[in-house]
């Protein structure tokens, strides 16, 4: 039955999760804390942040991670199978379909549609996960319980990135490094 569960669950994320793997993440989060608490929402930050440092989409990541955690290796490749069948199903259809009619006025005004949903997706997940990492939880934040050496984590990686372009690894490299010095001087 888990099977079964865990092959359904990602073949709603892998079917509805228009806009890559940005906007996959409420789906995932929705299923895997939400419907089946399979994950704490600490978790997730955590499956979240993994999937980011793996090669590989956020969803099939995802999937992996999550179907290992409750049913072992054949779990994942069932979630994993669930999470991918959709979209090679799909590319291959509507990539034969847009190259027939790519020029067609209605089928641009469909995909310009999508964009704002697609981005309000991607920053739904990405602020879910900001408060999550800031204070712990999503239902309450209180200023008192702020993690501030995280909010210092992240402004120094947004400076890094956004204004000194630094590449991504190296940031991802230099916050982990950041954190741990200010664990170890914490003792």
């Amino acid at each position: 039955m888990i099977y079964l569960q865990l092959f359904l669950s990602f073949l709603q994320i892998g079917l509805f999760s228009f806009g890559g793997g940005y906007a996959a993440m409420p789906l995932i989060q929705s299923q895997v804390v939400t419907a089946h608490g399979w994950l704490s929402m600490s978790e997730f930050t955590d499956l979240i942040t993994i999937s980011q440092m793996t090669p590989g989409p956020i969803a099939i990541n995802s999937a992996t991670f999550v179907g290992i955690k409750i049913a072992g290796l054949p779990g994942a490749l069932v979630a994993t199978i669930g999470c991918i069948l959709p979209s090679c199903i799909l590319v291959t259809l509507i990539a034969g379909l847009y190259l027939k009619y790519q020029n067609v006025n209605a089928l641009q005004s469909v995909l310009n549609s999508l964009r704002p949903a697609v981005v309000a997706m991607i920053a739904s997940a990405g602020i879910s996960i900001l408060v999550t990492a800031f204070w712990g939880s999503e239902t309450h934040a209180v200023l008192a319980e702020t993690n501030w050496t995280l909010v210092i984590i992240f402004a120094v990686c947004i400076l890094l990135l956004r204004k000194f372009k630094m590449n991504p690894i190296w940031v991802m490299l230099l916050a982990g490094i950041m954190n741990a010095a200010v664990s170890l001087i914490r003792g």
